[in-house]
């Protein structure tokens, strides 16, 4: 379908971009009924409505000139859920009344006020914002809305799941009863219609979601792994599609923050987008991945609501998506405007039935698989080198005489040989997955266990992940206080607050005696406790939930291990550890950066 009558400074810019056709939200936006109505838009995530309201509020903006006229005042307002997707607004906004006159100032949480308040003095027509930020403006006297003539809530739902009803209220309030009000929604619970009804007038309610939710561009893949093979299945998906950008999403800052640095260690260039991170850092991420600088990002959802890269094709649900609606934004990152995209859900076995239950809400039909495995992996390398080296490339004087002392030297088979290999070091190496049987999953963790931690003893540390705890140091740390060596560590389970290692039975009573002798040679007010642990890391998630409030909230650890005054007793029937006779914990260890030992 292509566009309707529009006028000329929208229409050449759509012509430029290369918008040859409409998609379903824009026609409708633009039918002859829906002109100068109040709109409840239902469309998905990547559906072009960006352009749709802003195709859809020109007779509000634009005068008899095909200009937007002066005003003291905007004259229309966009309100989105997150800075990235209000500052892809702006960019959407700018090009597209980029030849009309029209100034556009972006308010968001995170970027210089000051500078926003400057920028609205200086006659601003259209406010692009976040709920927050947008009504702190209004309160100081910054924003005047007595001009308004269209408003634009972006994403409605998601703004109202994040707690900003009491921001959209007081700034709807605040406008004039005449001015025009378009609410775009991906689904439509009963708060959104409570809002709706409140709002607006006589709204003409348009749904181009149609009888199946998910995009018809996007293919759905789930994934059962058990629960420790999670990140080896993220490294063979990410290395199986090569995709030119991917996103991996994960529920918390914690997840991201680890996820990010085991990526970074294997060698995919990545970065990291949370809601710890500034508008600055932000930035700079998005901007590595627009530069092909970066080709994987990982993410929360929040962080990632906006992101609209043309390159990103994989999507990786790393963590289950809380609902069908958090589906559905996250796959919507890809298989955006014709373009094709997969959406892979990593589902632990225990928590199969669920994600089935949430597919079949969301009326998404996925193709249950396993995780690509080293041969299926290296079967796809093969095919890509040969197609990349098969590709015509310019050879100047230089490389001519290059390739004849190569063969000079080397016979083709070779030089060929080297070539594949030079080629093939560059990719980060697969992972060997369990196999997705119960029977192969038993074996497997069979043939991975250690000589010699047949039977074992759990130690445990105070200090976990949120105080920036990492093997890479705690290895040295034992060693140096236990006096053994890296060879008679077992396992190692970092949790939130705490961290749980083995030591073989029959040097564990070395290994104690060893850790109270070298904590009188500690620097440090606050060092590290070590101690027995009955039930192993079993016992974590009770012990973190007692200890988390009792954490200081600053930095990461020291490197240093005190035992506590607890003794380990042998062939006692239990490994019970003695009543604590320690000193003081006093105000906790002091910050170290992390992964980096003191």
């Amino acid at each position: 379908m292509t566009f309707p009558d529009l006028p000329p400074s929208l229409e050449s810019a759509l012509q430029e971009r290369g918008y040859e056709t409409a998609t379903p939200v824009q026609a409708e936006v633009l039918q002859p009924e829906a002109h100068g109505r109040d709109l409840v838009v239902s469309a998905q995530t990547g559906s072009g409505k960006t352009i749709a309201f802003g195709l859809a509020m020109a007779a509000e903006l634009l005068g008899t000139n095909d200009l937007v006229p002066p005003a003291s005042a905007p004259l229309a307002l966009v309100i989105a859920p997150t800075r990235e997707l209000a500052l892809q607004v702006s960019r959407e906004l700018a090009w597209l009344y980029g030849k009309t006159g029209a100034r556009i100032a972006t308010c968001v949480g995170g970027m210089n006020p000051s500078q926003e308040r400057s920028a609205l003095r200086a006659g601003a027509t259209i406010v692009v914002g976040t709920p927050g930020r947008l009504r702190d403006h209004l309160e100081r006297g910054a924003l005047d809305l007595s001009q308004l003539a269209a408003v634009v809530l972006d994403e409605a739902d998601e703004m109202l799941d994040m707690g900003f009803r009491e921001e959209l209220e007081e700034i709807l309030d605040a406008t004039p009863q005449t001015r025009r009000t378009l609410l775009f929604s991906a689904t439509m619970p009963r708060p959104i219609e409570a809002l709706a009804r409140r709002y607006q007038r006589d709204a003409l309610r348009i749904a181009t979601v149609g009888d199946s939710r998910g995009h018809g561009d996007i293919s759905y893949q789930a994934v059962t792994v058990s629960p420790p093979e999670i990140e080896n299945a993220v490294v063979n998906l990410l290395r199986y599609h090569e995709a030119d950008t991917a996103i991996l999403f994960c529920a918390t800052r914690e997840k991201v923050r680890h996820l990010h640095a085991t990526l970074r260690e294997r060698g995919f260039a990545v970065v990291a987008l949370s809601g710890e991170h500034s508008q600055s850092e932000r930035n700079q991420a998005l901007q590595a991945l627009r530069d092909r600088r970066a080709r994987v990002c990982v993410a929360t959802d929040v962080a990632a609501r906006g992101i609209d890269l043309p390159s990103l094709s994989l999507v990786v649900h790393v963590e289950i998506p809380r609902d069908a609606e958090t589906l559905q934004h996250r796959s919507g990152r890809t298989g955006r405007a014709g373009r094709k995209g997969t959406a892979v859900l990593i589902v632990p076995f225990s928590r199969r039935r669920r994600v089935e239950t949430m597919l079949r809400h969301a009326r998404i039909a996925a193709e249950w698989i396993d995780a690509p495995d080293r041969d299926a992996i290296r079967s796809r390398d093969r095919d890509r080198l040969l197609e990349k080296l098969m590709e015509p490339v310019d050879i100047d004087d230089g490389d001519r005489e290059l390739a004849d002392r190569l063969l000079a030297e080397r016979s083709p088979a070779e030089i060929a040989a080297m070539l594949v290999h030079s080629h093939r070091s560059k990719m980060p190496e697969p992972e060997d997955l369990i196999a997705n049987t119960p029977e192969a999953r038993r074996e497997a963790q069979k043939e991975r266990h250690r000589p010699g931690f047949e039977d074992v003893v759990w130690f445990r540390m105070d200090i976990g992940r949120r105080r920036n705890a990492d093997p890479r140091w705690i290895l040295p740390l034992l060693c140096r206080r236990g006096h053994i060596t890296r060879n008679e560590i077992g396992a190692i389970r970092i949790g939130p607050d705490e961290t749980y290692f083995q030591i073989p039975r029959n040097i564990a009573e070395k290994f104690a005696d060893a850790a109270a002798r070298t904590v009188l040679s500690d620097d440090d007010d606050e060092p590290v406790t070590i101690e027995l642990s009955e039930s192993g890391p079993r016992d974590a998630a009770k012990g973190n939930r007692k200890r988390h409030h009792s954490h200081d909230k600053g930095g990461g650890p020291r490197a240093k291990a005190r035992p506590g005054g607890k003794k380990f007793e042998r062939n006692k029937g239990k490994d019970r550890p003695h009543p604590d006779k320690g000193g003081k914990r006093g105000k906790g260890p002091k910050p170290a950066p992390a992964g980096k030992p003191k």
